[in-house]
């Protein structure tokens, strides 16, 4: 998080001094309350200062890249991810490969046609057949997947950083979203619902540096 050098002029007051009013704070900066009022707002709202009615404004002990953390720990995958690419079990290796051109990812979801999560297709499955000399016309998305339950998957209401933490620890480009569903023939599965991948961390992070 940037700061001005206002802010950072006020946060330092604030740590030394606090709690103090607004108007204490603008009289030792030379400055008036009005002044002063949109720099206390942002430093409140970005968690760096606190403020009670009757005593003034305090520091939260916090520094910036620790509010900035907390805020990254408050967005769910729900609320970022994007619509899954999804291919069924028997679709053909060349036909996989030209969806991934067509939709511009780098893995595929192979579901079921009720949704239910069956595996995970990358292009580096795609470059292993290829270089293997396999015709791609005859071979099954099924046949290279990777299958349940060998799949890290994240869930809507789990963190974008937890969910960010096992893009890593797995070193998979894109996650299946799922939700827990019942099947019809009664049975437990994971229902594809979205895709959370390292564009969505990207745009999440440029996001969050603009402000939003």
């Amino acid at each position: 998080m940037q700061l001005t050098k206002r802010q950072e002029a006020i946060l330092n007051i604030v740590k030394g001094e606090g709690p103090i009013t607004g108007e204490q704070i603008a009289e030792r900066l030379s400055l008036t309350r009005a002044t002063l009022r949109p720099d206390l707002a942002i430093l409140t709202m970005a968690g760096l200062l606190e403020a009670r009615p009757r005593v003034g404004y305090y520091f939260s002990g916090k520094s910036p890249n620790q509010v900035v953390a907390e805020r990254l720990r408050r967005v769910l995958v729900g609320e970022v991810m994007s619509r899954p690419v999804v291919v069924r079990e028997d679709c053909t290796a060349h036909d996989a490969i030209v969806t991934i051109f067509l939709e511009d990812c780098g893995t595929l979801f192979v579901a079921d046609e009720n949704a239910f999560l069956q595996g995970v297709v990358s292009r580096k499955d795609f470059l292993k057949v290829a270089l293997g000399g396999r015709d791609l016309q005859k071979v099954p998305v099924g046949v290279i997947m990777t299958r349940m339950p060998n799949i890290a998957v994240a869930y809507p209401d789990e963190t974008a950083w937890k969910a960010a933490k096992n893009l890593v620890a797995h070193e998979v480009d894109a996650l299946p979203v799922v939700q827990r569903a019942a099947r019809p023939d009664g049975s437990e599965g994971l229902q594809v619902v979205g895709r959370f991948s390292k564009t969505n961390v990207t745009r999440l992070f440029v996001e969050m540096g603009e402000g939003k």
